[in-house]
């Protein structure tokens, strides 16, 4: 059962234009989460599905495959959802062009959730750290049932309470790294739009809920973090020094 890594890296972003190759540590922050994944799947099991040529050279020239992408594609997914098709695989882990600190352990284990798993998306999370704000939109948090299957995802401090003796204690965050048959992408696809829900949320694993598609959440580690805007370069170029031992990246 062969699964391939897909990291959907958009160059023309609204937020941060050019964002998959902004230097991190001296290296285009694409390569770093390309060669993470590389130690979960090996290189060539590791896909950037593109609309820029300019980001499929860079890939390309460090030794991993490039697909290229329509540039109308609405979604992450709906990008997967086309590069899949010029890929033979049973298992499409989707890694975020913009999570650098990927935990290599973390993409074996949607991996084999999936083949736990294999009528429903497969979708990691972590919990909340201390330092972290829940009421924060940037970050989506997410509500399972107690055998982890996704309730809903949600930029809202969820769930709510209605007595302060009730409030959650920890809450879940979503974390980018997602598992998917070539069929499940298909049916993402052929929506045509986004959901109502996805689009007022912004967040587009919902659109697996409308279409009646179960969601199993798996636990990753904690530490994750993205660069959504220039801002976030400092914060994850100091944890990127660390985990560069950790993870033993080049």
């Amino acid at each position: 059962m062969r699964a391939v890594v897909l990291i959907p890296a958009r160059y023309t972003s609204s937020r941060y234009p050019g964002k998959p190759l902004v230097p991190l540590l001296g290296k285009p922050m694409v390569l770093w989460v390309a060669e993470l994944s590389a130690k979960a799947v090996g290189v060539e099991n590791v896909y950037v599905a593109t609309e820029d040529q300019r980001i499929a050279d860079v890939v390309t020239a460090a030794g991993f495959n490039a697909v290229i992408t329509t540039n109308t594609c609405l979604t992450g997914t709906d990008r997967l959802a086309e590069a899949a098709l010029q890929i033979n695989a049973e298992i499409y882990v989707n890694v975020q062009g913009d999570e650098p600190l990927v935990n290599p352990d973390d993409i074996l284990l949607a991996i084999k959730a999936k083949q736990h798993n294999m009528e429903e998306v497969i979708n990691g999370y972590c919990w909340i750290s201390e330092d972290e704000d829940p009421d924060s939109c940037n970050i989506p948090k997410v509500i399972t049932t107690e055998d982890n299957l996704l309730v809903y995802m949600s930029r809202k401090a969820l769930p709510g309470y209605k007595d302060i003796k009730c409030a959650p204690k920890r809450y879940k965050k979503q974390v980018c790294i997602y598992a998917f048959t070539s069929e499940e992408l298909s049916w993402y696809k052929s929506f045509g739009r986004k959901s109502e829900l996805e689009f007022s949320e912004d967040i587009e694993i919902l659109r697996f809920l409308e279409i009646g598609k179960k969601i199993r959440m798996f636990e990753t580690q904690p530490g994750s973090l993205a660069v959504d805007v220039p801002e976030d370069v400092a914060a994850v170029e100091a944890a990127l020094k660390v985990n560069k031992v950790h993870y033993n990246a080049k």
